[in-house]
């Protein structure tokens, strides 16, 4: 067994090369890391849902991230296990369980969450308005994409908000 450290900085540096992978390495690779953790282990069941995901396999990669979320995984983890979730579940054609799901992580109160957790938070709406365009609420998605990215503009943030909130309430021409 190694360090907790030891394991998540050669789980990063496998991370960075992905691309020097061919995607069966890859998973295998990330595979024997998940094996230097005890059985069932949450952080090694979510790397290897990343893994099948980043390399084509959404089916799989749903079935350890929910493995990994019912091992009780936490953190900024746990976050990403979500949107992740979430992501496959609208890929595989379950945009309906997508939106629950980052619904649902939308709602978590701010105070319960730590930065790394916050920084994720624009990662939940655009995952969240992806979802709810292929569900047909386009003016919500249209809404909370808009809403996020007002922030990060230089000029017109405040006009911006107001439009996207707009959204929700305005008639959609039909």
């Amino acid at each position: 067994m190694t360090t907790d450290q030891s394991w998540e900085q050669r789980v990063s540096a496998l991370w960075e090369r992905l691309d020097d992978h061919e995607p069966a390495d890859f998973r295998a690779l990330v595979a024997a890391l998940a094996a230097e953790r005890p059985a069932g282990d949450a952080a090694a069941l979510f790397e290897q849902g990343a893994a099948h995901d980043s390399t084509g396999l959404p089916e799989e990669a749903v079935e350890f991230y929910r493995r990994a979320l019912d091992a009780g995984l936490t953190g900024l983890r746990r976050r990403r296990a979500v949107i992740q979730l979430a992501s496959s579940l609208r890929n595989l054609g379950r945009p309906d369980r997508s939106v629950e799901l980052l619904t649902a992580e939308r709602d978590i109160p701010a105070d319960r969450l730590d930065a790394d957790e916050t920084a994720l938070s624009g990662a939940v709406d655009a995952f969240l308005a992806l979802a709810l365009a292929d569900t047909g609420r386009d003016r919500e998605a249209a809404s909370l994409a808009l809403g996020a990215l007002a922030p990060l503009l230089p000029r017109y943030n405040r006009s911006l908000s107001h439009y996207a909130r707009a959204l929700l309430t305005a008639p959609d021409g039909s």
